[in-house]
């Protein structure tokens, strides 16, 4: 098991961050993991014409929550922005931007995913951060529940965080607190940063599910248990829970 990162137990960094935020599992820990780190938190959305775009919803709902779920650091949640990037969504198709089915394409990568996305992602949060005086950028790629995307690689993030760091001519550090964690391990990180409160924020708000479903509720959250982003969260809460209820004797 890898190790999973704690909250910092020292006064938080000076430096200011922005944090690639998309309103699923993944961002919503990564926005709660920032802001115990650092002063000045802001989020970025991107709309890419995906056909979940319930996430766009729930980001801000996942945001207002952060307030309950983290008082003692809520003041350090600044400004959103949103990227408009619905042209690239239709360049870069795919089974999130089309009504096309999810499978394995011929080359063995999932059709859900969009070429590029990340790298595209990075370049535009790089340049918002750029002219907001904001210093790290957080992300919530992770190479150990990847589903096959290579743009989820910390190699692939190391690459892009040099040719950032090279077109801007200064250091643009790129933060992913989750890359070598399993999603069991994600739903124990955001249990230690925020407890109960944090875990139910994101059952009950963020939205992971590639269909959108918000009509189905599971113990993991809503989404129709059956595409590839609902089994990765589901498989990752049950580990997690088990692990819980293991440790106070309510499982074998």
């Amino acid at each position: 098991m890898s190790d999973i990162p704690t909250p910092a137990s020292h006064a938080p960094s000076p430096a200011s961050a922005l944090v690639l935020f998309s309103g699923g599992q993944d961002s919503a820990t990564c926005l709660a993991w920032a802001l115990e780190r650092y002063e000045r938190v802001e989020t970025v959305g991107f709309d890419y014409g995906q056909r979940h775009h319930v996430e766009m919803q729930a980001r801000l709902q996942v945001r207002a929550g952060m307030a309950r779920a983290l008082p003692d650091v809520a003041s350090r949640l600044g400004p959103d922005h949103v990227c408009d990037l619905t042209g690239f969504g239709r360049i870069a198709d795919s089974a999130l931007t089309a009504d096309r089915a999810i499978e394995m394409d011929a080359r063995g990568l999932p059709t859900t995913f969009v070429p590029g996305r990340n790298l595209v992602f990075l370049a535009y949060a790089a340049a918002l951060a750029d002219r907001r005086g904001l210093d790290v950028l957080v992300g919530g790629m992770c190479e150990t529940d990847f589903s096959g995307y290579p743009d989820c690689r910390r190699d692939t993030i190391d690459a892009m965080q040099q040719a950032l760091t090279l077109g801007l001519d200064k250091p643009v550090p790129i933060e992913t607190p989750l890359m070598y964690l399993t999603k069991a391990e994600t739903w124990a990180l955001a249990h230690r940063l925020g407890g109960d409160d944090l875990i139910q924020l994101i059952v009950e708000d963020s939205h992971t599910c590639y269909r959108g479903d918000r009509t189905h509720r599971h113990d993991w959250g809503y989404g129709c248990g059956e595409c590839p982003a609902c089994e990765l969260r589901a498989a990752g809460f049950e580990g997690w829970w088990r692990g819980v209820g293991a440790r106070r004797g309510d499982v074998a």
